[in-house]
């Protein structure tokens, strides 16, 4: 006898998607230590933390230095304080209103995007091919019958519900889009709230890029009526703020979502409850202080230096006349290979010939296959070297 496993394990793909980039470009590093690998693979973000930030944290440092300010455990939703400042961004900037118990505080988007299933049963899964790998994973190791929904070329990545047989689903939706960069328009997004709203299915909305959109897409799936009764949005300030390595997100999900005339808002407050002891006072403190009006004007400045560095690399692309998804309102650009090749032979001729790094477009799903992502998060002087590289090579 031996214990039973998850075997709903053998069915993930067996080579997660960025250990097979870091272990291609460790294995050419070492074989060529003098050449200056330019990394624009993984979405981590190389700016620092902006300065009000940093002063709110150290603020909450000495603070907990001291017995009468000392916090122990936070609250498992998110302190007060923080959630009100939610509560107003998304007033202020998407003209949304919210109620503070709709508000979730967590330490990332990734983790609540895994953890979210579990307060689902058995239903269909709707998930857009390519897509961010998290979405799809998670749903297998729970042995969930995943069906994908095309995003082509022919629909600029943005697949619409049209011609997906009416049932109850799961679907995962994430705009501006990981890993092609596209965005839905407001009636994009409407299409696939009425979706869900007449087969009774719930969207799951990863906003983690709202602040990059530069136009009139919506920032929030609330924007669109009849949202809160079939939506959950996931959102983090990783990519807004600097956050990669501080960890704070939230989930929003509304009072007014019910399934089988039960709350998910309660359900997940009992599942947070349970499992989750909450985000540091420290890190909700800078969290909070990104959220005010010197934190925000700070990331905006953030956001617009990764911004030229993403028009830097889609100038060049419309130059040579290369199909691309992205980098005006994503800090992700999405290109068709040249010259035919796949995703993993343009992987390795950048890597081998011009030393960039980018990602597979087919780790991401068969849609992806013939494509390529590139990310703005770099330095503005590396994605100016990587220009000149890469003008030399397409």
């Amino acid at each position: 006898m031996s214990v039973k496993l998850n075997n709903h394990y053998d069915n993930l793909v067996k080579n997660y998607l960025f250990s097979e980039v870091g272990k291609r470009v460790r294995v050419y590093q070492e074989a060529n230590p003098d050449k200056k690998i330019i990394r624009l693979g993984i979405g981590d973000v190389t700016l620092p933390l902006a300065k009000p930030i940093v002063d709110a944290m150290q603020a909450a440092v000495i603070e907990m230095g001291e017995k009468s300010t000392f916090k122990g455990y936070p609250p498992e939703y998110g302190y007060d304080f923080l959630r009100k400042a939610i509560v107003d961004y998304y007033q202020n900037n998407d003209n949304v209103t919210l109620k503070m118990e709709d508000v979730f505080v967590s330490d990332g988007a990734k983790s609540d995007c895994g953890n979210i299933v579990e307060i689902f049963g058995d239903n269909p899964i709707l998930i857009p091919d390519p897509v961010y790998p998290v979405y799809m994973d998670s749903n297998i190791m729970a042995g969930r019958k995943v069906t994908l929904v095309n995003a082509t070329k022919e629909n600029l990545f943005l697949p619409s519900p049209e011609g997906i047989k009416e049932d109850s689903y799961i679907i995962y939706l994430c705009s501006p889009n990981n890993p092609t960069g596209a965005v839905y328009d407001y009636d994009g997004l409407k299409a696939w709230v009425d979706f869900a709203l007449k087969t009774g299915s719930v969207i799951i909305f990863d906003s983690a890029y709202e602040s990059y959109v530069d136009g009139e897409e919506p920032r929030s799936i609330f924007e669109v009526e009849g949202a809160k009764k079939c939506a959950i949005e996931i959102c983090s300030l990783s990519k807004s703020a600097g956050f990669t390595g501080v960890r704070c997100s939230w989930t929003i999900i509304p009072t007014e979502l019910m399934v089988e005339d039960k709350s998910l808002n309660a359900m997940w407050a009992r599942r947070q409850a349970t499992k989750f002891n909450g985000v540091p006072y420290i890190v909700q403190k800078g969290a909070e202080a990104a959220l005010k009006e010197e934190g925000l004007k700070a990331s905006k400045e953030t956001i617009a230096y990764y911004k030229r560095n993403a028009k830097l690399l889609t100038d060049l692309f419309t130059k040579k006349g290369i199909f691309f998804t992205g980098g005006i309102s994503s800090p992700y650009i999405w290109m068709k290979t040249p010259r035919g090749l796949s995703s993993w032979e343009f992987f390795d001729e950048l890597l081998n010939k011009v030393q960039i790094v980018g990602t597979p477009g087919s780790g991401f799903g068969a849609n992806g296959e013939g494509f390529f992502r590139l990310t703005a998060f770099g330095s503005y002087e590396d994605t100016l070297e990587a220009v000149k590289r890469l003008d030399e090579i397409l």
